[in-house]
């Protein structure tokens, strides 16, 4: 079937010219067996009413999706990676497939891929995607957008039916090709690499696309201060998406610069982690050894980065305009992070003394006690209409711990919000649904070793019923090949 009448696409990115981008072929795979589509997003672009042989052609073979790119582009950046400058990044193994617009809010959003083959940038490497690679940024991106986190999309995983040799899998192991959705694959590294090259003209060409297309409201007339117009606003989405990180208990991983989304949207999900306790040494990457990217170093990682943007505006617009613009982080990140503690409690937010005392007290209690991070957050969501609800908690003896009373009296000031649905059957648990590294190989070793895909798509639906509880899952992770839960097979 078609597309819907909803859907529209666009070629937006490729007017940006060939400085930008080069025009790439994808892989031929011996084998497509649908794993995931997410059937929410689907809808939310005009697609979900294509066939799986359907969606098969356009996200595993790459045919062209109508009015969008007759052939895709790998995407030409630099960047820092653990701080150290590389100018032979740029789409490795994945390409800017096609864009469409939401239905829902009008917005352009990138489909993207992962796994889909090399291209000019794979620098000897294979240009593929293990299937557990995909599978991690499906529940991921799940997760993330559950717990209110702006994130983008797991869109497609198809397996490619190849085996492939890697260092940290056992080898060999599956192959599988993923598409995310995201409004933007415009990142820090992007400006990084015209800075390197000395390419004023197309800084400018390429900071008046992004204002004009992601945030037109801070278009000026004046290029500097248009420069520094674009730098604060980048600011502060960084400072909100780091916020919401720590709220989540999320790690990263891998915050180079061009993992970072000038649009302030969370992507590209390599060894990332949530935190079982709060520890802020904690790291998600075995190679991260003098842990640079630690969960507690994440802010200052982010900052760094956006300072390596300021540094690539300098030809645009005065230094000391620049520092300006830098300096709304620090206090975006705090504001946003109490707004995303106080949103994860369910509570409604005062003002901005009380709600960084409720903080900063939870992050005291949650460091000392070592109390579960996500347990927490799961017995208090309600504030004190959860007071019985977490005296039944494995965790109710944590909560009569001196450094949970300074908690229990900020929680006491606050109301809840009004959406609360503390009756959803989700509430009615001991424990929360969790994607602890644990949880994930537990997933991963009965498809591993049986092809058995039934721990997978019930995660799938725990996920779901968390995020419809929380009242995220307009969009969310709803996922799996049809209906049914059954995997439709396309050889």
């Amino acid at each position: 079937m078609p597309p819907s009448p909803a859907y529209r696409a666009s070629t937006s990115h490729q007017d940006l010219g060939p400085d930008f981008y080069d025009i790439v072929a994808p892989a031929c795979f011996p084998q497509h067996i649908l794993r995931y589509r997410n059937q929410c997003w689907a809808a939310r672009t005009g697609l979900e009413t294509l066939t799986d042989e359907e969606w098969i052609r356009h996200f595993g073979q790459f045919e062209p999706l109508a009015g969008s790119f007759e052939k895709p582009l790998a995407l030409r950046y630099h960047g820092h990676q653990f701080r150290t400058y590389n100018p032979y990044l740029g789409d490795g193994r994945g390409f800017l497939f096609a864009q469409v617009y939401d239905t829902q809010d009008g917005r352009l959003l990138d489909l993207g891929t992962k796994g889909s083959g090399q291209t000019p940038w794979s620098r000897h490497a294979d240009g593929r995607l293990t299937l557990k690679g995909g599978i991690r940024e499906i529940l991921a991106t799940g997760m993330l957008e559950a717990l209110g986190v702006d994130t983008s999309k797991s869109f497609s995983l198809i397996e490619t039916g190849e085996e492939l040799e890697r260092s940290d899998e056992p080898s060999p192991t599956r192959s599988s090709v993923l598409v995310r959705l995201s409004h933007s694959h415009i990142r820090i590294g992007t400006f990084q690499r015209f800075r390197y090259l000395d390419e004023t003209r197309n800084i400018s060409k390429l900071l008046d696309y992004t204002i004009r297309t992601y945030m037109p409201d801070i278009w000026r007339e004046s290029e500097p201060e248009r420069a520094a117009a674009f730098l604060e606003e980048v600011s502060r989405r960084v400072a909100g998406m780091g916020a919401q990180w720590m709220a989540a208990g999320f790690v990263h991983g891998v915050l180079n610069t061009d993992n970072i989304n000038v649009t302030g949207e969370s992507f590209d999900y390599g060894p990332w982690r949530f935190l079982p306790v709060y520890e802020p040494g904690f790291t998600a990457a075995y190679f991260d050894e003098t842990g640079l990217y630690a969960f507690g170093r994440q802010p200052d990682a982010l900052l760094w980065n956006l300072f390596r943007l300021g540094e690539c505006l300098l030809p645009l617009a005065g230094q000391s305009e620049l520092e300006a613009s830098l300096a709304t982080f620090e206090p975006t990140l705090h504001r946003e992070f109490a707004t995303a503690l106080l949103r994860r409690l369910g509570l409604k937010p005062k003002d901005a003394e009380r709600n960084g005392e409720l903080a900063s007290a939870l992050w005291t209690f949650l460091l000392q006690t070592k109390a579960p991070f996500e347990q927490t957050f799961f017995d208090w969501y309600g504030g004190r209409l959860s007071q019985e609800r977490a005296q039944r908690s494995p965790s109710s003896a944590l909560y009569e711990h001196d450094a949970f009373k300074p908690v229990r009296q900020a929680i006491d000031d606050f109301e809840p919000i009004d959406a609360l649905n503390l009756d959803h059957p989700y509430f009615a648990r001991d424990c929360p649904c969790t994607m602890l590294i644990d949880d994930v190989e537990a997933l991963w070793e009965p498809i591993a070793t049986g092809d058995d895909w039934s721990a997978f798509l019930a995660k799938l639906q725990d996920i779901a019923m968390l995020a419809e509880a929380y009242g995220t899952s307009g969009g969310g992770p709803n996922g799996g090949a049809d209906s049914t839960g059954e995997f439709p097979v396309e050889t």
